[in-house]
């Protein structure tokens, strides 16, 4: 008899066998593209490059792509002449122009199956060209509103004096003009001249969104006169440009302060049970990420110690006078007033003493700083009150806002 055939049977590591190379063909898959985990992420080229100014033929110029994103898995290419063709590769690249001129750089990354690209624009001067020189012009007022004389050569430093305000208008709102000057700017040698003069009035902000804060063109020109300038302090850029296409700054600090003053008025008396108070208005500005804070806020009030319209017996308590200033925030909170002084201690300042109260509240900066135990700037009100019964003509008040 013959054998029965025999019956091929399948190899029990057949399964474990298709599933590993399963597994193997996936794991390939993975090698190939980049497993970082923003590698699915915008592709976006970006790079800088060092000098960023002032770059003459056989300057090496170093330029980095490192803030490209995805962050791994890129390859860069380096366009510097504009050709179409990869003149490097890498992060980062060094090149050197031999020739003047507006040279266009472009980096284009990729993955493999996707690229973006960044140009910019640099200037190349030739190699014996000189950078220009920024200056701008400082001066200050040779006084302030109290005919105080002003020692300052490092800052531009004004001063708003409105010394007779009317009693219809007890609102801080007048503004000055600040004239910046960049004549004594040098344009580098003999052979060049300064091309542009561009003042960027907010150094902090990057208004025209290209990476730089301090170079925006707020004005242009060797002199320009910056109106309607509140109290404040500021900081100004000059940037310019010489015939070489090489570029300078400068920057300076400018503080406007103010002094208003209101004289001979009448403060009501308290006859219905009320103080009888004048609000004055201020604006006070503390902003301290772009540097303008104000250094203090001070109220003088002077006003005769017995009205001599007084109607009472000679010599009566109540015919003594006594106004006191407070201070408000635009939050309606009380934050100081001079109310607990003592009528022998009214005698700030340079007082007439035997015949005036001479009261001044001072603010310092802290008070106007954004936090829990402080008050905050913006709208405030300075108000006089009156709780005594007569009515009385007062000699001045006066509001200072040093930012300075």
């Amino acid at each position: 008899m013959k054998a029965p055939p025999t019956v091929p049977m399948k190899s029990a590591s057949m399964p474990v066998l298709l599933a590993l190379l399963m597994v193997i063909s996936s794991l390939a898959g993975c090698t190939a593209i980049n497993g970082d985990s923003d590698s699915d992420g915008e592709m976006l080229a970006v790079f800088s490059y060092s000098p960023s100014s002032n770059i003459r033929t056989g300057d090496t110029v170093v330029f980095d792509a490192s803030s490209s994103t995805p962050s791994n898995g890129l390859t860069y290419r380096w366009d510097f002449d504009a050709d179409g063709s990869i003149d490097e590769t890498g992060r980062s690249a060094e090149w050197q122009f031999d020739s003047t001129g507006v040279k266009t750089i472009e980096l284009t990354v990729s993955d493999g199956s996707k690229s973006s690209s960044q140009t910019k624009e640099i200037t190349i001067a030739d190699a014996t060209a000189l950078p220009p020189n920024a200056q701008i012009t400082q001066y200050a007022d040779e006084e302030d509103c109290s005919d105080d004389d002003l020692d300052e050569n490092t800052h531009i430093v004004l001063w708003i004096c409105e010394m007779d305000k009317s009693m219809t208008d007890r609102d801080i709102s007048e503004t000055t003009t600040v004239t910046l000057d960049a004549t004594t700017s040098e344009a580098g040698d003999s052979s060049q001249y300064i091309t542009e003069w561009n003042w960027d009035l907010d150094p902090d902000t990057d208004k025209d969104n290209d990476g730089d804060s301090e170079n925006d063109v707020d004005f242009s020109g060797e002199t320009i006169d910056w109106s309607n300038v509140a109290p404040g302090e500021y900081e100004i850029n000059l940037n310019i440009v010489n015939s070489a296409g090489l570029t300078d700054s400068d920057s300076i600090k400018v503080y406007v302060s103010y002094a208003g003053k209101w004289s001979d008025f009448e403060m009501g008396g308290n006859t219905s049970g009320n103080a009888q108070t004048l609000d004055f208005d201020v604006n006070i500005v503390y902003d301290k990420d772009k540097g303008n804070t104000i250094r203090k806020a001070v109220g003088e009030l002077t006003y005769p110690q017995i009205d001599e319209d007084c109607n009472t017996i000679p010599g009566a308590t109540n015919c003594r006078a006594q106004l006191d200033i407070y201070a408000i925030n635009e939050e309606d909170e009380e934050a100081s007033n001079t109310s607990e002084r003592g009528l022998d201690q009214r005698t700030d300042g340079d007082c007439d003493e035997d015949n005036n109260d001479c009261v001044h509240l001072t603010l310092s900066s802290y008070m106007f700083t954004d936090t829990e135990s402080t008050y905050g700037d913006g709208e405030w009100i300075f108000q006089i009150r009156n709780d005594k019964v007569n009515d009385l003509q007062v000699e001045s008040f006066v509001i200072r806002l040093h930012y300075r």
